[in-house]
Protein backbone atom coordinates (compact mmCIF):
# COMPACT_ATOMS: atom_id res chain seq x y z
CA UNK A 1 0.00 0.00 0.00
CA UNK A 2 1.21 3.76 -0.84
CA UNK A 3 0.50 6.87 0.56
CA UNK A 4 -1.78 7.29 -2.73
CA UNK A 5 -4.14 4.30 -1.55
CA UNK A 6 -7.67 4.76 -1.94
CA UNK A 7 -9.24 4.94 2.31
CA UNK A 8 -11.72 2.44 1.32
CA UNK A 9 -8.80 -0.25 -0.43
CA UNK A 10 -6.61 0.43 3.16
CA UNK A 11 -9.44 -0.46 4.76
CA UNK A 12 -10.05 -3.63 2.52
CA UNK A 13 -6.28 -4.22 3.11
CA UNK A 14 -6.52 -3.92 6.86
CA UNK A 15 -9.78 -5.68 7.07
CA UNK A 16 -8.23 -8.74 5.55
CA UNK A 17 -6.50 -10.63 8.70
CA UNK A 18 -9.50 -9.86 10.94
CA UNK A 19 -11.69 -11.61 8.83
CA UNK A 20 -9.39 -14.28 7.96
CA UNK A 21 -9.26 -14.58 12.02
CA UNK A 22 -12.47 -14.77 12.80
CA UNK A 23 -13.25 -17.09 10.18
CA UNK A 24 -10.91 -19.46 11.60
CA UNK A 25 -13.17 -18.45 15.03
CA UNK A 26 -16.23 -19.34 12.96
CA UNK A 27 -15.02 -22.80 12.06
CA UNK A 28 -14.89 -23.88 15.70
CA UNK A 29 -18.34 -23.35 15.90
CA UNK A 30 -19.67 -25.25 13.22
CA UNK A 31 -23.35 -25.00 12.58
CA UNK A 32 -23.81 -28.57 11.45
CA UNK A 33 -22.70 -29.47 15.09
CA UNK A 34 -25.32 -28.46 17.93
CA UNK A 35 -24.33 -26.79 20.82
CA UNK A 36 -25.84 -27.22 23.50
CA UNK A 37 -25.47 -25.32 26.70
CA UNK A 38 -28.09 -26.19 29.15
CA UNK A 39 -31.37 -24.55 30.64
CA UNK A 40 -30.63 -21.72 33.10
CA UNK A 41 -30.94 -18.27 33.08
CA UNK A 42 -27.03 -18.07 32.32
CA UNK A 43 -26.74 -20.43 29.90
CA UNK A 44 -29.35 -18.24 27.93
CA UNK A 45 -27.29 -15.56 28.77
CA UNK A 46 -24.13 -16.55 27.15
CA UNK A 47 -25.97 -18.80 24.07
CA UNK A 48 -25.88 -15.35 21.86
CA UNK A 49 -22.25 -14.77 22.64
CA UNK A 50 -20.51 -18.03 22.40
CA UNK A 51 -22.00 -18.60 18.71
CA UNK A 52 -20.31 -16.64 16.41
CA UNK A 53 -23.07 -17.02 13.89
CA UNK A 54 -25.45 -15.29 16.25
CA UNK A 55 -23.08 -12.97 17.40
CA UNK A 56 -22.73 -11.64 14.10
CA UNK A 57 -26.29 -11.79 13.17
CA UNK A 58 -27.35 -9.68 16.19
CA UNK A 59 -24.12 -7.41 15.88
CA UNK A 60 -24.68 -6.60 11.72
CA UNK A 61 -28.54 -5.98 12.24
CA UNK A 62 -27.92 -3.64 15.45
CA UNK A 63 -24.76 -1.75 12.82
CA UNK A 64 -27.24 -1.94 10.04
CA UNK A 65 -30.73 -0.53 11.95
CA UNK A 66 -28.85 3.23 12.57
CA UNK A 67 -29.23 4.15 9.12
CA UNK A 68 -33.35 2.33 9.01
CA UNK A 69 -36.35 4.79 9.76
CA UNK A 70 -36.93 6.04 13.09
CA UNK A 71 -39.66 3.51 13.57
CA UNK A 72 -37.69 0.57 13.34
CA UNK A 73 -35.02 1.56 15.21
CA UNK A 74 -37.17 1.74 17.98
CA UNK A 75 -39.02 -0.91 17.17
CA UNK A 76 -36.18 -3.43 16.71
CA UNK A 77 -35.64 -4.47 20.54
CA UNK A 78 -39.78 -5.74 20.91
CA UNK A 79 -38.77 -7.24 16.94
CA UNK A 80 -35.67 -9.24 18.29
CA UNK A 81 -37.25 -10.04 21.41
CA UNK A 82 -40.77 -11.80 19.69
CA UNK A 83 -38.29 -13.17 16.83
CA UNK A 84 -36.60 -15.66 19.87
CA UNK A 85 -39.04 -15.95 21.34
CA UNK A 86 -41.40 -17.04 18.39
CA UNK A 87 -38.62 -19.56 17.20
CA UNK A 88 -38.01 -21.40 20.25
CA UNK A 89 -41.39 -21.48 20.27
CA UNK A 90 -41.88 -23.52 17.32
CA UNK A 91 -38.69 -25.60 18.39
CA UNK A 92 -40.40 -26.74 21.81
CA UNK A 93 -43.69 -27.28 20.03
CA UNK A 94 -41.86 -29.94 17.64
CA UNK A 95 -42.36 -27.54 14.89
CA UNK A 96 -39.17 -28.22 12.23
CA UNK A 97 -37.61 -25.44 10.21
CA UNK A 98 -36.10 -27.10 7.27
CA UNK A 99 -32.20 -25.75 6.61
CA UNK A 100 -32.02 -23.40 10.06
CA UNK A 101 -28.16 -23.74 10.03
CA UNK A 102 -27.59 -22.57 6.68
CA UNK A 103 -30.31 -19.94 7.00
CA UNK A 104 -28.99 -18.51 9.87
CA UNK A 105 -25.50 -18.37 8.11
CA UNK A 106 -27.14 -16.89 5.37
CA UNK A 107 -28.58 -14.16 7.59
CA UNK A 108 -24.69 -13.59 8.60
CA UNK A 109 -23.78 -13.01 4.81
CA UNK A 110 -27.23 -10.90 4.23
CA UNK A 111 -26.80 -8.96 7.16
CA UNK A 112 -23.48 -8.08 6.17
CA UNK A 113 -24.06 -7.47 3.09
CA UNK A 114 -27.29 -4.71 4.10
CA UNK A 115 -24.46 -3.11 5.91
CA UNK A 116 -21.60 -2.77 3.53
CA UNK A 117 -24.38 -1.40 1.22
CA UNK A 118 -25.59 0.63 3.56
CA UNK A 119 -28.98 -0.40 2.21
CA UNK A 120 -31.89 1.38 3.83
CA UNK A 121 -35.39 -0.35 3.17
CA UNK A 122 -39.17 0.56 3.70
CA UNK A 123 -40.30 -0.05 7.49
CA UNK A 124 -42.30 -3.22 6.90
CA UNK A 125 -39.31 -4.66 4.46
CA UNK A 126 -36.78 -4.07 7.21
CA UNK A 127 -38.83 -5.51 9.97
CA UNK A 128 -40.18 -7.91 8.58
CA UNK A 129 -36.76 -9.09 7.22
CA UNK A 130 -35.30 -8.94 11.05
CA UNK A 131 -38.31 -10.98 12.36
CA UNK A 132 -37.37 -13.24 9.83
CA UNK A 133 -33.74 -13.58 10.60
CA UNK A 134 -34.49 -13.69 13.87
CA UNK A 135 -36.94 -16.68 14.24
CA UNK A 136 -34.21 -18.58 12.51
CA UNK A 137 -31.98 -18.15 15.39
CA UNK A 138 -34.56 -18.32 18.02
CA UNK A 139 -35.20 -21.81 16.52
CA UNK A 140 -31.82 -22.86 16.97
CA UNK A 141 -31.53 -21.43 20.64
CA UNK A 142 -34.99 -23.24 21.38
CA UNK A 143 -33.73 -26.79 19.80
CA UNK A 144 -30.23 -26.80 22.14
CA UNK A 145 -32.47 -26.45 25.27
CA UNK A 146 -31.45 -29.53 27.86
CA UNK A 147 -33.88 -31.90 28.56
CA UNK A 148 -35.50 -30.93 32.26
CA UNK A 149 -34.44 -27.42 31.85
CA UNK A 150 -36.24 -24.15 32.84
CA UNK A 151 -37.43 -23.22 28.93
CA UNK A 152 -38.59 -19.62 30.64
CA UNK A 153 -34.94 -18.70 32.36
CA UNK A 154 -33.41 -19.79 29.10
CA UNK A 155 -35.55 -17.75 27.01
CA UNK A 156 -34.98 -15.31 29.35
CA UNK A 157 -31.20 -15.54 29.00
CA UNK A 158 -31.07 -15.42 25.17
CA UNK A 159 -33.65 -12.54 24.57
CA UNK A 160 -31.76 -10.17 26.90
CA UNK A 161 -28.49 -10.98 25.60
CA UNK A 162 -29.78 -10.67 21.62
CA UNK A 163 -31.09 -7.54 22.09
CA UNK A 164 -28.17 -6.13 24.30
CA UNK A 165 -25.82 -6.98 21.45
CA UNK A 166 -28.56 -5.43 19.24
CA UNK A 167 -28.39 -2.26 20.90
CA UNK A 168 -24.73 -2.35 21.54
CA UNK A 169 -24.57 -2.49 17.64
CA UNK A 170 -27.03 0.36 16.82
CA UNK A 171 -25.08 2.56 19.38
CA UNK A 172 -21.72 1.60 17.70
CA UNK A 173 -23.54 2.21 14.39
CA UNK A 174 -24.66 5.94 15.12
CA UNK A 175 -20.90 6.29 16.27
CA UNK A 176 -19.49 5.32 13.45
CA UNK A 177 -21.47 7.44 11.15
CA UNK A 178 -20.94 10.68 12.71
CA UNK A 179 -17.29 9.93 11.58
CA UNK A 180 -16.72 8.06 8.54
CA UNK A 181 -19.52 5.35 7.16
CA UNK A 182 -16.59 3.56 5.47
CA UNK A 183 -15.95 2.11 8.88
CA UNK A 184 -19.99 0.69 8.36
CA UNK A 185 -18.94 -0.28 4.76
CA UNK A 186 -16.05 -2.22 6.00
CA UNK A 187 -17.27 -4.16 9.07
CA UNK A 188 -20.35 -5.38 6.53
CA UNK A 189 -17.82 -6.85 4.10
CA UNK A 190 -15.94 -8.45 6.90
CA UNK A 191 -19.08 -9.82 8.69
CA UNK A 192 -20.50 -10.71 5.09
CA UNK A 193 -17.30 -12.75 4.28
CA UNK A 194 -17.74 -14.57 7.31
CA UNK A 195 -21.24 -15.45 6.49
CA UNK A 196 -20.54 -16.74 3.57
CA UNK A 197 -17.52 -19.26 5.18
CA UNK A 198 -19.99 -20.30 7.62
CA UNK A 199 -22.46 -21.33 4.89
CA UNK A 200 -19.59 -23.09 2.97
CA UNK A 201 -18.73 -25.15 6.17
Amino acid sequence: MTASTPPARRLAWLSAPLVLLVASAAMAHPGALPHTHGGSFVAGLMHPLSGLDHLLAMLAIGLWSCRQSSTLRRAMPLLIALGMVAGAGLAWAGVPLLGVEFGIASSVLLAGVMLACLVKLPTAVGGTLVFAFILLHGHAHGSELAPGASAALYALGFVIASVAITVVGRLAGNWLMQRDSRWLRGIGAAIAAVGGTLMLS
